[in-house]
């Protein structure tokens, strides 16, 4: 059973999340689902403790950019632009 919460966050996170979410075709509240579900599955005593990789570190900091899967057409016209 699904049950609602509130969450606040930057207007900025929210976009960036609304978008991965919208790209790798599953709702927000699904991908929030998710990575609770990850940082709740095993015991740690802090976020410290939590195997997290060194570009989630980072993009947590503003410091990475990571790209998704872009769609096929995306692909296409990128390569065609990178021509003319």
């Amino acid at each position: 059973m699904d049950s609602k919460v509130t969450l606040s966050f930057s207007t900025e996170v929210i976009s960036k999340a609304k978008q991965y979410a919208a790209d790798n075709n599953i709702s927000l509240s699904r991908l929030i689902e998710f990575l609770l579900t990850k940082v709740t599955s095993e015991q740690y005593r802090s976020l410290e403790d939590y195997p997290i990789a060194d570009w989630v570190h980072q993009l947590a900091e503003g410091e990475a950019e990571y790209q998704t899967k872009r769609s096929r057409k995306d692909q296409k016209k990128e390569f065609f632009e990178s021509k003319k």
